[in-house]
């Protein structure tokens, strides 16, 4: 039985010759289409006519993005490489391998190599291992970060040389209503910073990133957009992700978000998950700040090779490593996040969730609100929260009005007090002595 196959050539002139020798020969496969842009191509692919597609390494929008969807389609990709004895075929060869690309044959090949290789490239994908993600209880459990360096463990080991750090990824969400991410994300990676651990803060909000102006930041700066494009053809690295990030202190370094909401498109998922994956070598600790919506209903009323706005969100949640899910110390804010939760739940990411209670004060609940919260969350979640941040409206103005964070403007605040409890839970050490004022 031939293999159906499909060409993206971009009017390259092997594609026409191939066609007629395969016509001629048996060689085993069979070129079912030919696909003139990347739109076509996908598209083809996720109808499942093919199990492998020739393309050439100068088709147009041909990325890594592109080798993602196809792999996920079922369709082995063979590249085709500049002839024999020509200067482009390095060139070739390594902007298609750039992209994911193991397998090539030179366009002046003939229908029964390129058969022979189309032919391996099937049956080496149909092989490959892909582990399915386990699921965690998303119950609190006191101790560390459930990754650190060396081992998943409860405890946090030597960090070793930083070319072989495989850091941390704590993703901030919370639901609707403004419960606080942003200013528990910046606070938490100034913490940890303040640890002695390196620390990378990223903004992957699609609905309203604000990190930037509560850091007194310019605004329009490329930030986690640019990592996206860079992840996108495969050339990021440490050294590229660090020169696009804003050097906060020596041991924190920010990636700002999208200025405008309508630029979403841009955090495509796959260069999520690439950018996160660099990001783990530079930092022990990447701090993602998360938009609220959970929904994928967005996959029904669009096109399926169109992006998904809450991809974002979806993506950061599950290559996370922990979750702090942050909610409003008050009814309408508990009401909010128990609700939260159940959706998140359902997202069945395997990291574990701590819940992290913002604005804690009197009078927004009956009684001693650590007892009351608690009692609340254990009724409704099953769950107690892993940190009561009390609510320092003062210390919080301070710092947004100077574009610092709070250790920075308000070194004495509650909030901030709370807020290295759970940082040092986090990294999986005591908590600073608080030094003593000489009077």
């Amino acid at each position: 039985m031939n293999l159906p196959i499909l060409t993206a050539a971009g009017g390259a002139e092997w594609e026409a010759r191939l066609i007629a020798e395969v016509d001629a020969v048996e060689a085993g496969i069979q070129i079912v289409r030919r696909c003139v842009d990347i739109i076509d191509l996908l598209a083809v692919a996720a109808a499942g006519q093919a199990v492998g597609v020739l393309v050439d390494a100068r088709f147009r929008r041909f990325d890594a993005d592109a080798v993602d969807r196809l792999s996920a389609a079922g369709v082995a990709v063979v590249g085709v490489i500049a002839a024999s004895g020509t200067d482009h075929g390095p060139t070739d060869l390594d902007r298609l391998s750039a992209v994911g690309v193991a397998h090539f044959v030179p366009a002046d090949a003939n229908a029964q190599v390129v058969a022979g290789v189309l032919q391996s490239a099937v049956a080496d994908f149909s092989g490959e291992h892909r582990p399915d993600r386990g699921f965690a209880d998303p119950a609190f459990a006191s101790g560390s970060l459930v990754r650190p360096a060396n081992d998943v463990g409860d405890g946090v080991s030597d960090q070793g040389p930083a070319a072989d750090r495989q850091g941390s990824v704590v993703a901030v969400w919370g639901p609707t209503g403004a419960p606080g991410r942003t200013t528990i994300a910046v606070t938490l990676a100034d913490e940890l910073s303040r640890l002695s651990h390196q620390v990378l803060l990223i903004d992957s909000d699609v609905y309203g990133g604000v990190i930037a102006s509560v850091l007194g930041l310019l605004d329009e700066s490329p930030g986690f957009a640019a990592a996206c494009r860079h992840a996108q053809s495969r050339r990021l690295d440490e050294a590229r992700l660090a020169a696009l990030a804003w050097q906060i202190s020596p041991t924190l370094r920010t990636l700002t978000g999208i200025p405008r909401a309508d630029r979403w498109p841009e955090l495509r998922t796959t260069a999520i998950e690439g950018v996160l994956a660099v990001a783990r070598t530079m930092a022990d600790f990447t701090v993602v700040d998360v938009g609220f919506a959970l929904e994928t209903d967005e996959e029904l009323s669009f096109d399926t090779l169109a992006p998904r706005r809450n991809g974002a969100t979806l993506t950061v949640l599950d290559n996370a490593d922990l979750i702090l899910a942050v909610g409003s110390a008050d009814p309408i804010g508990i009401q909010r996040l128990v609700r939260g939760i159940g959706e998140l739940r359902e997202v069945e990411s395997a990291a574990p969730v701590w819940i992290t209670l913002n604005r804690v004060r009197r009078g927004a609940v009956p009684g001693d609100p650590a007892d009351e919260l608690d009692a609340a969350l254990d009724r409704f979640v099953g769950q107690r929260a892993a940190a009561l941040l009390p609510y320092d409206r003062a210390g919080l103005d301070r710092a947004l009005s100077v574009g610092k964070t709070i250790g920075e403007a308000v070194p004495g605040s509650p909030f901030r007090r709370a807020a290295i409890e759970l940082a040092s839970a986090i990294a999986g050490v005591p908590p600073p002595e608080r030094s003593r004022r000489r009077r």
